[in-house]
């Protein structure tokens, strides 16, 4: 069985100390069986959450996600279960191997549980072993096991039901370049035999082996180009909390409140912006996204930069001499 996967205008958002939260807006992505399709990005970018959504552990705000033939956000009862246990596996990044049970026992889990009788889940489970070039080490326990050793044990678990649609969660974080090596390579091997691997990283090392990267954390534009005159009325808004953040501005006259939604919709007024002082820098600066709007209260005009000719113009102004960005 071979599946593609489909997500279109995904939306996740939560609430984080009373305001709301969007690691994941509007997000696209197609994928298709036989590719590694690398998820990177920094803490809090919706790696983990969308790897979830995928898994059918967690509902979306809103979007579409489709797995095959099934749409993931609408699956209930009987049809949910049977698309975790048959259609997708999951590699955790700690593992989660039960240490008292041996490599070949912790195969055998999740066989067992879905109706697999003894004989044929050890048989199955001893074939997986082998795949992942652990047929020496089957009556070993985890804690006789080296952390890569460990990690294919859990990718050999995730292959239990033999699912179209492989999911790691940050699968080589606790591992040296040696045992690197040996787990990429098997998920590798995974998708060229016709699965699709979908992995959430930060390990840059893992990129020669994905057939395509998405980045989920915002990234400034880099180049130089002309500054931008931007020319506001009062009570428009020039970015709105949760949009990427590419652009640095100067207030040129008038006036910017920076302003924070709350959960119940309320706004919580972070800074005024007069002119002369600059505001939106740490969003491009750290790829974050930004954690407060900004709307003119007055006809205002800015100049809005890059990121490097920001730095470039004002390399001697530094962060502290406003408060502004707190609008990031």
């Amino acid at each position: 069985m071979t599946t593609h996967v489909q997500i279109r205008d995904l939306v996740v958002e939560y609430s984080s100390g009373g305001y709301p939260v969007r690691p994941i807006n509007g997000l696209d992505l197609d994928a298709s069986p036989g590719e590694v399709v690398l998820l990177l990005g920094a803490s809090g970018s919706g790696k983990t959450t969308l790897l979830s959504i995928l898994a059918a552990i967690l509902t979306p705000t809103s979007g579409s996600v489709r797995v095959g033939d099934a749409e993931v956000t609408t699956l209930r009862g009987a049809a949910l279960t049977r698309y975790r246990r048959d259609t997708v596996g999951v590699v955790f990044q700690a593992f989660n191997l039960i240490p008292s049970l041996t490599a070949l026992e912790n195969v055998e889990v999740p066989l067992r549980a879905g109706g697999v009788k003894r004989k044929v889940a050890k048989a199955r489970a001893k074939l997986l072993l082998e795949s992942v070039d652990l047929a020496e080490r089957m009556t070993h326990r985890p804690g006789d096991l080296s952390g890569g050793q460990q990690q294919r044990v859990a990718i050999a678990r995730a292959l239990a039901h033999d699912p179209p649609l492989v999911l790691g969660d940050e699968p080589t974080a606790h591992l040296d370049y040696i045992q690197v090596e040996g787990v990429l390579k098997i998920l590798r091997r995974i998708a060229d035999d016709g699965r699709l691997v979908i992995v959430a990283t930060h390990d840059d090392r893992m990129i020669p082996l994905a057939d395509r990267v998405v980045n989920l954390t915002p990234r400034a534009d880099v180049e130089s180009r002309p500054p931008v005159r931007v020319e506001l009325v009062a009570g428009a808004e020039l970015f709105a909390q949760g949009d990427v953040g590419d652009l640095v501005y100067v207030v040129e006259s008038g006036e910017i409140d920076i302003v924070r939604t709350r959960d119940d919709g309320t706004g919580e007024q972070v800074a005024i912006v007069k002119p002369g002082n600059y505001f939106g820098e740490l969003a491009p600066m750290f790829g974050l996204r930004r954690s407060a709007g900004a709307r003119a209260t007055e006809p205002t005009v800015v100049t809005a930069y890059t990121m490097r000719d920001f730095r470039d113009r004002f390399q001697l102004v530094t962060p502290t001499e406003t408060l502004a960005n707190a609008a990031d």
